[in-house]
């Protein structure tokens, strides 16, 4: 599809010719609108009046701490959690409790539960043998059926409270249906407590009789063990021969301990005489009273012989007399510290003895001891099994009495009360004839609009083409298809008639005659890569998507384009660096787009050369027009990536210039008999930015 071709498919909706259709056709939409309303009043109307009606259950625990089973501890009441709740909603909706209401309220002689006979979907379908007739369904079974369809039970979110809604068209029958069904679910819940509490009773009582047995044998196999085995028990329920050895480890140990302290006694006593020390000081001389007395006396001779020296000579009788007693009393301390060391050791003996004696007794009496040990725990072993059974027996007393007693009370709290009651509903809920009337209005009047707008867009009436911003071709919409290479005609005469045309003409040119690619060639240098530049700006404010491809070796078409040099482009995708979308960019003053030297290494660019046809080709499929500056390039050079729907222009800046002429002539020797010849000198340049250079 050409350039052409496509602009004179760009088409918009004349949103004011649109809406002048709705104006221009108010009497039909006013019509069919209110037709169709006055058609569903009157089905409102007309249509019978339904009534709804709610009863709400709370499912909790209702037994209550004066009358709760001792045995019932907090892991054997029942989780009233989510699921327990969505359980009790399939209890209430099972087909048992709503086949015994409906029998209670006669549900099967009204006559919005009678079966009205098939419809012809359904007959047909029964024909055909897809569907059973009304013969093949008990009675009960469509009553029930049809009473599904008028009951909704759910739990409402987040609590543990059931709601039974009913729906009929007759208001009592609205009330009197949640409330039975609520009263029968109860008593189907205490039915079950019941049931289950009789069951209990006639399991326990044969099991307490049995336990009663095994009670009785375990104590009888304790005592039995108990008489046989001629355990003794002391305080604390101990065993005495455990207690006579505990009894008989500590005398031990007192008895060394005084054993121990008398030897080392002794042996401090033994070591002062043999010392010579003097033993005035010991703690076991200082605690005889003969001693004390003995050395108090020889004190006193001392002391009486000082006294005597001052005044008689110490030969003088009475000091010899003194002396001789004091001499008598030394060897009498003697002798009593002697007795002193005997006393020790003969205590030390003694303990040694008692010692002695106590450790044969505890050896005999830890064989006792370990006999004694090896029967306790046998006896213990009876003991926990008679205890156990005895346990198990009174348990199941307590449960077996609790269980007789609630039955013959008939005290039997179920988890669930009904705590709102379904109330006689006064107004119907269905059908509301105001809001369905106006529903109706808005409703037939919203898709009369619509009908009406799409019927003016498909017909083409409210579509105008587009704006082109000032190019000629684009008023080519309409013409034939014979006639649309005339502009391209005209176009080309008036080329070759100026020799060389501004920026406009060639953008128009480009434009009418459709082509794909432009190839541009600057001969005098960077200066010259202007053109291509200005022609891509202008066939993209034309409308056309457009894309310039810089190819000159110092990226002068693409630099006045962007921000800076340093954007990837067309030798960062020969060099496989980059993908197309990291290489497009955008322009700043127009809707055209880029594709920069890049920043890749050229040589190696150059090895991936052969791969440029190729790339040329996908761009062109995604662009309306592909604007490739090639600097100085050769005739060879173009030559690659010419096309059928290609067209060459060559930038002219000086027309008598020497290079322009050589270039033309290497063109035309080259095979390019017609380049379009473009002077950008006359073209005004965008406006820049505030604090941007004009590119």
């Amino acid at each position: 599809m050409t350039s052409g071709e496509r602009m004179a498919n760009d088409v918009d909706v004349d949103l004011g010719h649109l809406f002048a259709s709705l104006i221009k056709r108010w009497r039909r939409i006013a019509f069919f609108t209110l037709a169709l309303t006055a058609v569903v009043f009157l089905l409102a109307v007309l249509a019978t009046p339904k009534y709804r009606a709610e009863t709400r259950l709370l499912i909790e625990a209702r037994e209550s701490v004066y009358t709760r089973p001792l045995a019932a501890g907090n892991g054997e009441r029942a989780v009233l959690d989510a699921e327990t709740v969505a359980s009790q909603v399939e209890v209430i909706t099972s087909a048992e409790i709503l086949t015994q209401v409906a029998r209670e309220l006669g549900l099967a002689d009204r006559e919005e539960f009678e079966d009205s006979g098939p419809s012809m979907l359904e007959s047909l379908l029964m024909t055909l043998g897809l569907k059973s007739g009304p013969a093949a369904t008990a009675p009960e079974e469509r009553v029930l059926e049809a009473f599904r369809e008028k009951l909704q039970v759910y739990r409402v979110e987040n609590s543990r409270v059931i709601v039974i809604q009913f729906s009929s068209e007759d208001p009592q029958l609205a009330r009197e249906v949640p409330n039975a069904i609520a009263n029968a679910y109860v008593a189907s819940l205490r039915a079950a407590k019941l049931e289950a509490n009789v069951d209990a009773t006639q399991w326990l009582e044969p099991e307490i009789a049995d336990l009663r047995e095994r009670v009785r044998d375990a104590e009888a196999r304790v005592a039995d063990f108990r008489s046989g085995s001629g355990l003794l028990f002391g305080g604390n329920n101990t065993v005495l021969a455990t207690q006579q050895l505990a009894e008989l480890s500590s005398e031990l140990s007192r008895v060394r301990a005084s054993r121990a302290s008398a030897e080392a006694q002794a042996a401090s006593v033994r070591d002062a005489i043999a010392r010579g020390a003097p033993l005035e000081a010991l703690p076991e001389v200082q605690a005889s009273n003969l001693i004390q007395r003995l050395r108090e006396r020889q004190v006193e001779l001392r002391a009486e012989i000082a006294d005597l020296s001052t005044t008689y000579l110490g030969d003088h009788p009475r000091i010899r007399a003194l002396r001789s007693q004091l001499a008598d009393l030394n060897t009498q301390i003697q002798l009593e510290m002697q007795r002193v060391l005997e006393a020790l050791e003969t205590e030390a003996a003694t303990a040694r003895g008692r010692e002695q004696e106590l450790m044969s007794d505890l050896e005999a009496q830890k064989d006792v001891s370990s006999n004694a040990e090896e029967q306790q725990v046998e006896l213990r072993a009876l003991e926990r099994e008679a205890a156990a059974q005895r346990q198990l027996l009174e348990s199941y007393l307590t449960r077996y009495r609790e269980a007789v007693a609630r039955g013959d009370r008939s005290y039997l709290p179920v988890d669930a009360r009904i705590f709102s009651r379904a109330l006689q509903p006064s107004e119907p809920y269905f059908p509301k004839v105001m809001p369905i009337t106006l529903a109706a209005f808005a409703a037939s009047l919203l898709v009369m609009c619509v009908i009406t707008l799409l019927q003016e867009l498909f017909s083409g009436r409210a579509l105008r083409p587009a704006d082109s911003g000032g190019i000629e071709p684009v008023r080519q919409v309409e013409m034939p298809a014979a006639n649309a290479a005339a502009p391209a005609e005209a176009s080309a005469a008036r080329t070759m008639e100026l020799g060389e045309v501004d920026v406009e003409v060639a953008a128009e040119a480009l434009i009418s005659s459709g082509v794909a690619r432009a190839i541009v060639v600057s001969p005098e240098g960077d200066e010259a890569a202007a053109t291509a530049v200005l022609v891509a700006r202008e066939v993209a404010d034309a409308g056309l998507r457009v894309l310039l491809l810089d190819l000159t070796a110092s990226g002068a078409a693409s630099r006045p384009m962007l921000e800076s040099r340093a954007y990837p482009g067309i030798t960062n995708l020969l060099t496989g660096e980059s993908q197309f979308a990291d290489i497009i960019h955008a322009d700043l003053y127009s809707s055209c787009h880029i594709i920069p030297i890049g920043t890749g290494d050229l040589d190696e660019a150059m090895r991936g050369i052969d791969r440029l046809p190729i790339i040329m080709g996908s761009l062109t499929t995604a662009y309306d027009l592909v604007v490739a500056e090639c600097g100085d390039a050769d005739a060879a050079a173009v030559r690659r990536l010419m096309e059928k729907d290609a067209r060459i222009l060559v930038s002219v800046l000086d027309p008598s210039g020497e290079s322009i002429a050589e270039a033309t002539r290497e063109l035309r020797d080259g095979g390019f008999s017609n380049p379009l010849m473009v002077n950008p000198s006359a073209h005004m340049t965008p406006t820049a930015p505030p604090g941007r250079d004009v590119a």
